[in-house]
């Protein structure tokens, strides 16, 4: 029987508690659960958070950390994704355009509004101009003409004046169109926050190893990767949202498409941008994207084969998105050495084998097995609170079982003012209290975890490596570590930045530091 679920208006007013780690896999070990998710990125957060609101009892484990793969890697737009519409996928489209209003009300510290200028030129067939105009009303339209903001034509003059630095050789003009930025982890994080505060366990460095189906429940071989210990556990469903892993698992029945996608981090004084620019190359699209005072740029679309424990911006990745970025903007000239930060992650889409890597739909799979075994596979950010809304309700009609019903576009993730403090789609200010903050309420046990996934400090401050090692000096004082676990925190964080990050000096995050003492 589902446990019986407190009312909204209380859960609203309570702050999402964390228990230690100890607790949680002792209480994950404890009796049984009615569903185990595998994976802690966006998906198996939304489900973890939905089945928790509705009274199941809800554990989730994560091998690495939590957004570690895809939803630390991505775009970091909340989009229905106006490509898709001219390939005809309208109901993708529909779904994306809701989902992000709704993400917008329930965390609206991760969901700006973002205008985008979309400029096409004299010959080009793959986007001519009365498309795009056509697109962009049916873009407002299948959003229930309530997107974040409405579109626009503009004439060739019109989009200069948005975005000067635009070529203008050719230019016939643009449509401005809205969709969301957000921060992809910290929507991961916040998501788990809410789910912890509806009672979901949550573990993460907990790797899952092997199952096997008793007569009423899973019984789960994991392994605690701090301590190197297995532990075992028990569950009525398993959850397969393991993302780029999905097709590893034991039981799982997920045919996957891999594609690699690369952004790349540049000051914002060599690209001024107050709107983000679509970019094309044929039928593909890039963007230009706007984040504080550094761009975004990105992304590729490429089928991968390699490991999934490496994934990394190769020298022709930068050439090609640079190149794209150096056609469109002739006079910014744009070189490796504004490169300032990168990352690259991985698409785990459904396979269809269809075409390009760029035309693989992005449509999402839910298969359920009659051995209470739940298979969860692509989709996209935009789309993750209504894939664990039908994973959830998939699971609950195969066992004919009632709960309360799924809320999950209505309640917020975050209690009423605690909001901002310490998450945001920009970096919070460098300070010991965030740090702390990080350590003590979510999960971050590494100085990679809080530079990269809580903070995006790493991607964003102009001096990383000076700032990892006040945040290491912290972490030590927050979790215990000796001299000898700090020192190796600071070198493996430092060769991370050493491969992804550059050491010019660009005029914020040194002065910043300095006046911050952590």
């Amino acid at each position: 029987m589902a446990c019986p679920r407190r009312p909204t208006q209380i859960l609203k007013e309570k702050k999402p508690m964390m228990l230690s780690r100890t607790k949680t896999l002792d209480a994950l070990c404890d009796g049984t659960l009615d569903l185990l998710v595998i994976g802690g990125g966006i998906v198996g957060a939304g489900i973890a958070r939905d089945a928790a609101m509705r009274g199941l009892r809800t554990g989730l484990v994560e091998q690495r950390d939590f957004a570690y793969g895809t939803s630390s890697r991505s775009s970091r737009l909340l989009h229905g994704g106006l490509r898709y519409l001219a390939q005809g996928r309208i109901g993708l489209v529909r779904e994306a355009s809701l989902e992000k209003r709704v993400i917008h009300h329930i965390a609206p510290h991760l969901a700006q509004p973002l205008p985008f200028i979309f400029p096409t030129y004299k010959g080009n067939r793959d986007w001519p101009l009365w498309q795009l105009k056509v697109g962009v009303k049916m873009y407002d339209a299948l959003c229930g003409w309530r997107n974040l903001g409405r579109s626009q034509w503009l004439t060739a003059q019109g989009a200069l004046s948005l975005q000067p630095q635009l070529n203008p050789v050719g230019l016939n003009g643009a449509v401005r169109y809205f969709d969301g930025l957000t921060s992809d982890a910290r929507l991961v994080l916040d998501t788990l926050r809410s789910a912890a505060g509806h009672g979901a366990l949550l573990a993460n460095r907990m790797r899952f190893t092997a199952s096997s189906r008793g007569d009423d429940c899973w019984r789960c071989d994991v392994r605690d990767m701090v301590i190197d210990t297995p532990r075992q556990l028990r569950a009525r469903w398993i959850v397969n949202a393991a993302g780029p892993w999905a097709n590893r698992q034991p039981y799982g029945n997920i045919q996957l498409r891999l594609t690699k996608g690369v952004h790349l981090v540049i000051d914002r004084a060599r690209l001024p941008a107050n709107d983000a620019v679509v970019m094309t190359e044929g039928r593909r699209i890039l963007f230009v994207i706007p984040w504080g005072q550094r761009v975004i740029l990105g992304t590729t679309d490429t089928d991968h084969d390699g490991s999934l424990d490496e994934v990394c911006c190769e020298t022709e990745d930068i050439d090609y998105v640079l190149g794209v970025v150096n056609r469109s903007f002739p006079a910014v000239g744009l070189t490796p050495d504004d490169v300032l930060s990168h990352w690259a992650g991985l698409r785990p889409l459904v396979a269809d084998g269809k075409g390009h890597a760029s035309d693989a739909s992005r449509s999402h799979v839910i298969r359920v097995s009659d051995n209470h075994w739940l298979d969860v596979a692509g989709g996209k950010l935009t789309t993750y609170r209504l894939i664990a809304e039908q994973a959830v309700d998939k699971i609950l009609k195969s066992d004919r079982r009632t709960a309360a019903a799924c809320q999950t576009a209505d309640e917020p993730l975050l209690p009423a003012g605690d909001e901002g403090q310490f998450s945001g789609i920009i970096p919070p200010p460098f300070s010991a209290e965030a740090v702390e903050h990080y350590c003590k309420n979510e999960w971050a046990m590494t100085l990679e975890d809080v530079m990269i996934r809580r903070t995006s400090w790493h991607y964003y401050l102009s001096d990383p490596a000076d700032a990892a090692r006040r945040v290491a000096s912290r972490m030590a004082e927050s979790l215990g570590w000796d001299e000898s676990r700090l020192e190796n925190e600071l070198r493996e964080y430092l060769q991370i930045v050493g491969g992804t990050l550059h050491s010019n000096m660009c005029g914020i995050g040194r002065e910043q530091m300095s006046t911050l003492k952590i």
